[in-house]
């Protein structure tokens, strides 16, 4: 199947009107976040050099993961014409980096590592999903789904070699439920934070990681309804071995929703006081 084009989008569509201003600050960040997809590339290169498949899985992986920092750029740049998106692309890039000397996992296995990347994808797919049932601007919308539609194939793509290393590495599954959650925890880290602040902060503002992510997670927070985290859940329950369907999902959806909510609360209460 042929893979969308930046040209594939009618940019034509684009309704100045129905841009929200809360989604735009996401969008920027994001933008950020997926544009620097080519480190990515490098990094998983080094962590499976002997592995030339997936080497080049990963290759095409990441090539789609800068097509959609390009699209979310350029629909930012329309939304708001005053900012420029390479600028704050290199802002971004000179003060966040994905440890590109790196000769292993920092998950401490391929396995560890698949696990942690069909983590990521579960994050982004549902995440796109719900950004593009919020948004009424509908270039915002297209992209949106295109993006979340990649983002499922890319966890298939990630699952199908984490089974393969499974059969290798036998990591338990304590082990494996042990790096999902970390992964997830990991999404209140710099990477995000740093991008809302390159993506909407002044170059003159200094850096502060709790005002950033404050920032970042009351707003995305917003765009999540429950039938996203309940999608997300059935992903993460596949990625550690567990039935990605029936009750005990069911419960752990709605815990996670509960959760959700208590976060979303919290962090808008505190951007309010702020």
């Amino acid at each position: 199947m042929k893979h969308w084009r930046l040209d594939d989008v009618d940019w034509s569509a684009f309704d100045a009107g129905r841009v929200e201003q809360a989604v735009l600050p996401l969008v920027k960040a994001a933008a950020m976040v997926e544009r620097n997809g080519s480190d990515y590339a490098i990094y998983l290169s080094r962590v499976f050099p002997d592995d030339p498949d997936f080497r080049a899985a990963a290759d095409r992986w990441a090539e789609e993961e800068v097509q959609h920092g390009e699209a979310l750029g350029r629909w930012a740049m329309l939304a708001d014409p005053g900012w420029d998106f390479r600028a704050a692309f290199a802002r971004y890039r000179a003060g966040f980096s994905v440890p590109l000397d790196a000769t292993a996992s920092v998950r401490g296995s391929r396995t560890g590592e698949l696990i942690a990347r069909c983590m990521v994808e579960t994050g982004t797919s549902s995440y796109y999903t719900a950004l593009a049932d919020a948004t009424a601007e509908p270039v915002l919308e297209r992209i949106c789904r295109l993006i979340a539609a990649d983002e499922y194939r890319h966890f298939k793509l990630f699952y199908d070699h984490l089974r393969r290393y499974l059969g290798r590495e036998r990591l338990g599954f304590a082990r494996r439920l042990a790096i999902a959650a970390g992964r997830i925890r990991e999404s209140e880290d710099d990477e995000l934070a740093f991008a809302y602040h390159c993506a909407n902060e002044p170059a003159s503002r200094a850096y502060d990681h709790a005002r950033c992510i404050r920032a970042y997670m009351g707003g995305a927070m917003q765009v999540y309804r429950r039938d996203h985290i309940a999608r997300g859940m059935g992903m993460i329950f596949k990625t550690v071995g567990l039935k990605p369907r029936g009750r005990l999902s069911g419960l752990a959806a709605r815990l996670a929703w509960r959760a959700l909510d208590r976060r979303r609360r919290r962090y808008t209460g505190a951007r309010a006081a702020t």
